[in-house]
C-alpha cells in the first residue's frame, strides 16, 4: 500500500490554514469534476481530491494525520505503525463526505474504525447536552490483573483564531478496572463537551489497548504464551518453570510433543467472573553449534538418527 499525501494532492502546505485548505478544494473540485471537466483522469483526481479534503477539512483527522509524520512520501510503501492514533481525542462524528469504503486502502487503514458517538449526542434547541468524546489509550496488562490508578495525557486538536490546526494537552487520573480487556471502553462521566444552557456536559469514553508484554500477549480474557523448549525436552518429556501472571508454576511437558503444541493453564488468563486461561505454545529451539563439540554432536545426530524433516512432502533426505 502507498503512502498518500494529502498536502501535495490538495496543492496546499502542511501548515496551510483551514480557509486555505477550502478554498484548494473548492478550486480543485471545479477544475476535476466529472460533469465538466476534459481532463482524462478527472473522475480518479476528483475522488483523490475529495478523498484528501476529507481527511484535512476535519482538525481531528488532519490532527491524527500528521501525527505520522513527514517521514513518508508520495508513493512510498506504507505500513500504519500499530497504535498510531492513541491518546488522540475525537468527537467520533463519523464521515461527513461518505464510507471508508468510497476511499482509498490508505485511508481505510487510518480511519476506517473511526470512533463512533454512544448515542445521540448533539441536540438542537437551547438546551442541548454536550457531545462525547473518545480516546484510545494504551494500558499495561499488568493493570488489568491488579487494577490501577494511572495518569494520561489526551492530544486534543483545536483550530486556533488565525484559522490553524493545533493540539492541547490534557491529563486526566483515570482508574483502570481489574479485569478489562482490550477492546473495552472506560466512560469518564462529563469528562467531554459541555453543555448548552443547563444540559449536561457530555462523557469521555476511553477505549483500552495493551501495550506489548515482553512475555504475554490477550485475546479477549485469555492469555498466550510462546514457551521455548529443548529439543529433549520436547522429545522425552520433562516438567519446566513457567512464568504466569500469578507466578511461576511447574508445567508437564508429554514426551514426543511437537513445535507449536498449544497447552492450557486453566483459568490463569485475565481476572474476571469466568477467568481467562493462559496457553502456552511451545517453541522448540535449537542449540548452537558454535563449537566443535556441539558441532560433533549434531554430525552425530545426522548418522545415527533415521529422521527427514520433509518426509511429508514427499521428498528423500
Amino acid at each position: 500500500m502507498e503512502y498518500k499525501d494529502y498536502y501535495a494532492i490538495m496543492g496546499v502546505e502542511r501548515d496551510a490554514t483551514q480557509d486555505e485548505i477550502k478554498r484548494a478544494y473548492r478550486k480543485l473540485a471545479r477544475k476535476y469534476h466529472p460533469d465538466v471537466s476534459k481532463e482524462s483522469n478527472a473522475e480518479e483526481r476528483f475522488k483523490e481530491v475529495g478523498e484528501a479534503y476529507e481527511v484535512l477539512k476535519d482538525p481531528e483527522k488532519r490532527a491524527a494525520y500528521d501525527q505520522l509524520g513527514e517521514q513518508w512520501r508520495a508513493g512510498q510503501d506504507f505500513n500504519a505503525p500499530p497504535d498510531w492514533d492513541a491518546g488522540f481525542e475525537f468527537s467520533g462524528g463519523g464521515y461527513t463526505g461518505g464510507d471508508a469504503a468510497d476511499y482509498s486502502d490508505f485511508f481505510e487503514s487510518l480511519f476506517g474504525r473511526t470512533y463512533r458517538p454512544q448515542g445521540a449526542s448533539r441536540r438542537t434547541g437551547f438546551h442541548a447536552r454536550g457531545q462525547d468524546r473518545h480516546a484510545k489509550i494504551l494500558v499495561d496488562l499488568d493493570d488489568s490483573f491488579h487494577g490501577a490508578t494511572r495518569t494520561i495525557t489526551l492530544h486534543v486538536p483545536e483550530v486556533t483564531p488565525d484559522g490553524h490546526v493545533t493540539t492541547r494537552e490534557r491529563t486526566l487520573k483515570v482508574r483502570i478496572p481489574k479485569g478489562i480487556r482490550a477492546g473495552q471502553q472506560i466512560r469518564l462521566s462529563g469528562q467531554g463537551d459541555p453543555g448548552i444552557g443547563d444540559a449536561p456536559a457530555g462523557d469521555l469514553y476511553l477505549e483500552i489497548e495493551f501495550r506489548p508484554h515482553p512475555y504475554y500477549h490477550a485475546e479477549g480474557h485469555d492469555l498466550y504464551l510462546d514457551l521455548p523448549v529443548a529439543p529433549w525436552e520436547a522429545a522425552l518429556g520433562a516438567t519446566v518453570k513457567v512464568p504466569t501472571p500469578g507466578g511461576v508454576v511447574d508445567l508437564k511437558i508429554p514426551p514426543g510433543s511437537g513445535h507449536g503444541r498449544k497447552m492450557r493453564l486453566k483459568e490463569r488468563g485475565i481476572p474476571a467472573k469466568q477467568p481467562g486461561d493462559l496457553y502456552v505454545v511451545l517453541q522448540i529451539a535449537l542449540p548452537e553449534a558454535d563449537t566443535e563439540q556441539a558441532k560433533a554432536l549434531y554430525r552425530r545426530m545426522q548418522e545415527e538418527l533415521d529422521f527427514n524433516p520433509r518426509s511429508k512432502l514427499g521428498v528423500a533426505a
